[in-house]
């Protein structure tokens, strides 16, 4: 899953993409409004995790043209008002969901899990196909009952094979997914991963390569 991080306290900002980076989102961080639509005109998201107080462009005016122009992200606004008014006005703006500050990170990643799952067509929040299991919320993935060590990237990839649902994925998607928007576009980093999981995932060979297609798991 991708997510767009719109903060403008700079530490605040990078401890939470930290934190989802160790979740294995792929994560990208902007600190004020106007970069946040920059971001969203180039990249496809899951989540914009906004702030509402943010210069240049208010948080308020980034939800509102977010939704005028029918993207798909799901947007998690927050802010440090507890108010009811403030909650309600947030949402009417369009927004997904509301988090007030200061938050538990164990619940920011419960909600972007859940706004992540509503940006896509429907899938179980555990992944099950061909013997493999693979638990996002617990980082636990395993194949026929027995564990696999994935680093976070591989885990990463494997869920999007998974919620494709045997439909195949280019290395384009998967790099758009899985990582940032600092990874060079052409960098093989998708068969160097790709090469490694398949060699964790042990025989009989499980993913397999289309050519000229990407890669699925049937």
């Amino acid at each position: 899953m991708r997510v767009l991080v719109v903060e403008d306290e700079e530490l605040l900002a990078e401890a939470i993409a930290e934190g989802l980076r160790q979740e294995a989102f792929a994560v990208d961080v902007v600190h004020d409004g106007e970069a946040a639509l920059e971001h969203l005109a180039v990249h496809s998201y899951d989540v914009m995790v906004l702030d509402r107080d943010l210069p240049r462009l208010h948080g308020d005016e980034v939800c509102r043209r977010t939704v005028a122009a029918g993207a798909d992200v799901r947007v998690l606004m927050l802010t440090v008002s507890t108010t009811l008014a403030e909650r309600v006005a947030g949402l009417n703006l369009g927004a997904d969901d509301y988090l007030a500050k200061p938050f538990a990170f164990a619940e920011l990643i419960a909600r972007i899990r859940a706004l992540g799952r509503r940006s896509r067509p429907a899938t179980p929040p555990v992944l099950e196909r061909a013997g493999l299991r693979l638990d996002p919320h617990h980082r636990a993935a395993s194949r026929e009952g027995r564990p696999l060590a994935l680093s976070r990237k591989e885990f990463a990839v494997l869920e999007e094979l998974l919620r494709a649902q045997g439909a195949p994925v280019s290395a384009e998607e998967l790099l758009e997914r899985a990582w940032d928007e600092n990874i060079d576009p052409f960098t093989t980093i998708v068969r160097v991963t790709m090469r490694s999981l398949r060699r964790k995932l042990a025989d009989p060979p499980l993913i397999e390569t289309i050519t000229g297609t990407g890669y699925r798991i049937p």
